[in-house]
């Protein structure tokens, strides 16, 4: 597995480049940028025909507890939530 936890591919920052052949063929590839989406290292990632997790996940999780904080009230973190997201893009 690699994880990109840096700003590295986050739009109006450098690409994070690197080179992907030492991976195993069933490595996964995760990059916590979620502004753009599809960053360079997960397009080069999916080039490989690698496993890939974009950011979006992370951006909702840390979304709950800062409802809860605002509002007082749960917010879900589920398949329909990214969804919905994904549609307002």
């Amino acid at each position: 597995m690699l994880v990109n936890t840096t700003s590295l591919g986050m739009a109006g920052q450098p690409p994070l480049t690197l080179d992907l052949a030492p991976l195993a063929a069933d490595a996964v590839v995760y990059d916590i940028v979620y502004v753009p989406l599809e960053t360079p290292l997960l397009a080069a990632a999916r080039a490989r025909g690698l496993a890939t997790v974009d950011g979006l996940g992370m951006l909702i999780h840390q979304g709950v507890p800062a409802f809860r904080a605002f509002f007082c009230a749960e917010a879900a973190a589920d398949a329909a939530t990214r969804a919905h997201l994904l549609a307002a893009l």
